[in-house]
């Protein structure tokens, strides 16, 4: 078959599929048909490619030219400019902001450059529902390697010395707990069990989902391997019903990887059989807990046990259960492929004689928040918060200055400024009151208000515990009537110091991780930004005018330019003007939404 002449690859995650990527797709084969070049170039629909701030993005090659921001509108002069007569079209590129100049080629713009992508290598270069595709960019030869030259033991021996440590929150090393499983198995002579963990529940975080969208194949790939070391014959996939879109192309993997035989009885013509199940959970957070996890999966509530019982010895169905998340699985066959040894040049510390003793390999975070390039990335452990705020995503937007970043979830903690140049690993993290967990990563400005974002978390925390336990369940409760009395300007001189024993009992009483991190976010902001209590409690203030009880809204008469945006878009009709003339909003009406202060490009909207 003749090649083609161009391909465009048209990310198709959940991201762009919002901004209407399928529509992009549509209008752009009608175009090339149109101009007789359907025969030349072909559209292919990937995965997520990461840049979700500037979605729909299409990158053509060979050429590696990146266009982003894309409307169906826009199509007919690209197909026409570049697709027939070869000039690349300078206005669908990306432009850094401050920059007049666009960045034509992906790998130049920072985004890009300074990630390294192991976990996420065939992210935006591969139809996720073509099996082909994922087998032309060396997908399943760790499999037929393990099976034509390596005894579980020696699999399970290679896990362990590349170091690589669970990317669920835990950190658990994978090695340690494979061995753990495959022991428990062959002692009590029961079946065992491999598991995905793909119930994303992290506000703002979509990592899993993503790599699902993207290369199904590397999760399933990394699942066989890991019922070979083990010996098992079951895996089951739990990923929760909000990502149809992952959910229809895990299923459509599966389907494919059964049809080549890499699935099902006889794996490669080798002695092991293996077939995996899909499992739709609820969304339920806390049934990304291993415990709550299993019982769900058995059809009962997700609720977790008592952790002395360990999931890995006694876990679906009371078998020993091997639980990784899905970045962890997705690890595994680009480490077979290219050996432990390669694997723990990347990243920090020592494995070598302490599986704990380092973080080895990468880490795919969700970079979400006030800077200007929000997306997916991918970076090696042992990079500084600094360079993936400011290099990779850019920096704080409107030029506001940098305050906190929060890692970890809704069980992880705010890091200030002082910060920025640790480097990210498991353990730093924790070390100064955050936590690595699945990647989720918010980024806040000098508008943000910690005590209020201390309260958001909570407040999500406490809708999704089971209420099993009494510390986690009343904890939670009361430790959001405080912060919430708080940011009311209804404080009390006692109110720290009640926070922080609620969240020392939580922290050692609390059946579960749910509740023993959650006090995170809580203790982190007071550790780190007391003063914003202090005004809270003592000035009734909130500075970052986010609390709307203590503060008003103005509009300063020397910086409005009578515009209009803000009064043609209040809700309530409280803003009053004339064009070209200074605005004025009236206070009885006003319900401190927000609207006019974020539309406002001459930031003459006050909170005082």
């Amino acid at each position: 078959m003749k090649p083609y002449r161009m391909e465009l690859m048209l990310c198709a995650g959940t991201g762009c599929v919002s901004c209407g990527a399928f529509k992009i797709r549509e209008t752009l084969e009608k175009e090339l048909e149109l101009k007789g070049l359907k025969d030349e170039i072909r559209v292919v629909q990937t995965g997520c490619n990461g840049f979700c701030e500037k979605g729909p993005l299409v990158l053509v090659t060979p050429d590696q030219i990146f266009y982003c921001s894309l409307k169906p509108e826009n199509i007919p002069l690209l197909v026409e400019e570049h697709f027939l007569k070869g000039r690349p079209v300078k206005r669908f590129m990306f432009t850094p902001p401050k920059e007049k100049e666009p960045i034509p080629i992906m790998s130049d713009i920072p985004f890009y450059k300074q990630q390294m992508l192991i976990v996420l290598k065939n992210r935006g270069i591969i139809d996720p529902e073509k099996i082909d595709d994922y087998i032309a960019r060396d997908g399943y030869i760790a499999l037929a390697k393990v099976l034509t030259s390596m005894t579980p033991e020696e699999v399970i021996k290679e896990i362990k010395a590349s170091g690589l440590r669970g990317r669920g929150g835990g950190g658990f090393p994978t090695g340690v707990k494979w061995e753990s499983c495959k022991k428990a198995g062959i002692e009590r002579n029961e079946d065992r069990y491999v598991v995905c963990n793909a119930d994303e529940g992290d506000p703002g975080a979509y990592m899993d989902r993503s790599i699902i969208e993207s290369d199904p194949h590397s999760v399933i790939e990394g699942m066989i391997i890991g019922a070979y070391a083990i010996g098992c014959s079951q895996g089951l996939v739990y990923i929760r019903k909000e990502y149809p879109i992952a959910v229809d192309r895990l299923a459509t993997a599966i389907a494919q990887a059964r049809e080549y035989g890499l699935l099902g009885k006889n794996i490669l013509e080798s002695n092991l059989s293996f077939d995996i199940e899909i499992h739709r959970g609820a969304g339920a957070f806390v049934c990304g807990e291993s415990t709550a996890l299993m019982a769900s999966l058995e059809g009962k509530a997700g609720i977790p046990r008592a952790k002395y019982i360990h999931t890995v010895e006694y876990g679906l169905w009371n078998k020993p259960t091997c639980l990784n998340n899905v970045e962890t699985w997705a690890n595994v066959p680009i480490i077979i492929n290219r050996g432990a040894q390669w694997f723990t040049s990347i990243g920090t510390g020592d494995v070598s004689t302490n599986p704990w003793g380092g973080s080895k390999g990468t880490k795919v975070f969700s970079l979400t928040g006030k800077v200007n390039n929000t997306g997916l990335v991918e970076v090696p452990m042992g990079i500084s918060l600094r360079e993936i705020v400011f290099n990779i995503g850019g920096g704080i937007r409107r030029n506001k200055e940098f305050k906190a970043v929060q890692t970890g979830g809704p069980s992880g903690g705010f890091l200030p400024e002082k910060h920025l140049d640790l480097q990210i690993d498991f353990d730093t993290l924790t070390e100064v009151g955050s936590m690595m967990g699945s990647g989720g990563m918010i980024v806040t400005d000098e508008n943000t208000c910690m005590v209020d974002m201390a309260k958001y978390f909570i407040d999500f925390l406490q809708n999704e515990s089971c209420g099993k336990c009494i510390p986690c369940r009343e904890g939670l409760r009361s430790m959001y009537d405080i912060l919430d009395r708080i940011t009311k300007g209804e404080g009390k001189d006692e109110d720290t110091d009640t926070l922080r024993d609620l969240s020392d009992v939580m922290i050692k009483s609390s059946l579960c991780a749910l509740g023993g991190s959650a006090p995170n976010p809580v203790l982190s902001s007071l550790n780190y930004f007391p003063e914003e209590y202090d005004k809270h409690i003592h000035d009734k203030q909130c500075s970052a005018g986010v609390c709307t009880a203590l503060f008003e809204m103005y509009i300063n008469p020397k910086l409005c330019t009578g515009c209009m945006v803000c009064l043609r878009k209040c809700p309530v009709g409280a803003i009053t003007g004339e064009k070209k003339v200074a605005h004025s909003i009236d206070r009885t009406k006003c319900t401190k939404c927000g609207v006019c202060y974020d539309l406002c490009k001459f930031d003459a909207i006050i909170k005082q």
